[in-house]
């Protein structure tokens, strides 16, 4: 009777079976790959650390001047405001498209129409040039008595007309995303409710909006990063407190547009980031009970002990107990 004193690399299970001994497959296109990328973000360093163009001294002062930071904050107030007024008026239309009353559809469909169907750019100019259109706007009955008149040019300023032209626009791109959401939940779950005499508002608050949200969340959230750039746009109105304008007003009177252009675009680097870090945990609020089969989640099984959810993870039971008996 021999002993080997080295171990064999091929397994022989309890049938008897010898496994051929496994080898890793190759991969040179990864190797090759990396290297080219490795390679490529290396030129991109050294170019960008030995130009003497680029400024980073400029950069670094900049970043936290003043004027910059009080830009950001309207950057983002804009993106808060337009975004609010998007959300309310494309809830709005979206439940109005799928209304029974003919009016509040084709209203719906109008304000949906016009405002995707015209640049934002256009709709923004017309917003600034509101006041020299209509020095004095009221409220009344037609061809007889006003009730309440105020002066277009005291209260469509700058910011009022940009969150408007903004917002209005928004509403009409999101009304679409809602509608889809609201249109991918089973019309089975809507009639299963009404049966059991729910009305049509608690039925869209209670079953159709939290399974929608799933959908919708997305790529309102990308919306919402767009948002963030597209309030550039609102020199148009005119508006001159905004991140990209401020930028590009101290670089060219340090006649230095480069460096000032690269904080701009740090900035917006790291808001995006942080608006993308936010969009991941509400998807993941909403996408509860939507977890992929076969990979639990430690947060999927709320409301149990430690002990239920590991027993649930190992697959050895299921979810419901009761299941083999449910007639």
């Amino acid at each position: 009777m021999t002993t080997s004193s080295a171990p064999s690399r091929s397994t022989a299970p309890a049938s008897g079976v010898v496994l051929n001994r496994l080898k890793p497959v190759p991969h040179p296109g990864r190797w090759i790959s990396a290297a080219v990328v490795a390679l490529l973000v290396a030129m991109l360093v050294h170019g960008l650390v030995t130009n003497e163009k680029f400024r980073w001294d400029l950069v670094w002062f900049y970043f936290r001047y003043d004027d910059v930071v009080r830009a950001v904050g309207w950057t983002l107030a804009l993106t808060v405001a337009a975004m609010l007024i998007g959300i309310v008026l494309a809830a709005a239309t979206a439940v109005a498209r799928q209304s029974e009353n003919p009016v509040l559809r084709y209203v719906a469909y109008a304000y949906v129409f016009f405002f995707r169907g015209t640049p934002i750019y256009t709709q923004l100019v017309f917003w600034g040039l509101l006041p020299a259109l209509y020095n004095k706007l009221s409220l009344g009955v037609p061809f007889g008595p006003e009730f309440f008149v105020f002066s277009t040019k005291e209260v469509f300023s700058g910011a009022v007309a940009a969150i408007l032209g903004l917002g209005l626009n928004e509403g009409a791109y999101l009304s679409e995303i809602m509608r889809s959401g609201l249109n991918s939940v089973d019309a089975g779950q809507r009639e299963a409710a009404s049966a059991l005499g729910m009305s049509n508002g608690t039925i869209l608050r209670r079953i159709i909006l939290p399974q929608a949200m799933r959908v919708i969340v997305p790529p309102t959230g990308n919306e919402t990063i767009s948002m963030l750039k597209t309030t550039s746009l609102v020199l148009a109105v005119p508006f001159t407190k905004e991140l990209t304008f401020v930028a590009n007003n101290v670089g060219n009177r340090l006649f230095q547009p480069i460096p000032l252009l690269i904080v701009a675009a740090l900035w917006y680097l790291i808001i995006t980031s942080i608006l993308m870090v936010g969009q991941h945990y509400i998807e993941r609020y909403f996408g509860r009970g939507f977890d992929t089969v076969g990979t639990p989640s430690p947060r999927a099984h709320r409301g149990m002990s430690k002990r239920q959810q590991a027993i649930l993870d190992a697959g050895t039971t299921t979810s419901d107990p009761m299941i083999e008996y449910t007639p």
